[in-house]
């Protein structure tokens, strides 16, 4: 919560100097990289990564946007749980997220917006320390699990002519055996054309 409070206070922050930019909303689309933060709930592991975003406007107020992003690959601690007793074991965990869909938005040099995308999730897994004949598997993920998923979100964007800085969150849900909720931040530059 307190990244989440940073974040606004940030965005607050800068607004002003951005507002004072172009007003021209006749841009045709947008390309940005961000950092991303993913949380997910049913391993309670905190993913960090990379991606990238590529917007076209069909409106001043609509766009169609896809983007993909790589959270690294991390090293968590877990145990089987089996019935001979815990077994503790290394973990190296990568998620892969790539989401395509519409994106509402403000005009202007303050663009506030809200995205719906639905796409894929990706998880891979690697316990090679882990006991002999044992699944690569990590808090309820296997190894090369692919998922649908959704993700609905929202944020701000401000912009100084034709470079912007970009913050976003939402919910990205995916579906093994029923839904499962996880919360997704990214920050990053935008560059309209």
């Amino acid at each position: 919560m307190r990244k989440l409070g940073f974040l606004a206070v940030l965005m607050l922050a800068i607004t002003p100097a951005f507002a004072q930019g172009s007003s021209d909303d006749k841009n045709h689309g947008e390309f940005g990289v961000f950092a991303d933060y993913f949380r997910l709930g049913t391993a309670k592991a905190n993913e960090f990564g990379l991606g990238g975003r590529l917007g076209v406007n069909v409106h001043p107020h609509v766009a169609l946007e896809g983007e993909i992003s790589y959270d690294f690959r991390e090293n968590h601690s877990t145990d089987t749980g089996s019935a001979f007793g815990s077994v503790p074991y290394k973990a190296d965990f990568r998620v892969l997220h790539g989401l395509f869909g519409p994106k509402f938005q403000t005009t202007g040099p303050v663009r506030l917006f809200m995205v719906l995308k639905g796409g894929f999730i990706n998880f891979g897994v690697s316990t090679q320390s882990a006991p002999v004949g044992f699944t690569n598997s990590f808090g309820g993920v296997i190894d090369g699990d692919t998922h649908g998923a959704f993700y609905p979100g929202g944020g701000v964007e401000a912009f100084a002519g034709w470079f912007g800085i970009r913050g976003e969150v939402g919910d990205e849900i995916y579906w093994s055996n029923g839904a499962h909720n996880n919360m997704k931040i990214e920050v990053g530059p935008v560059i309209r054309f």
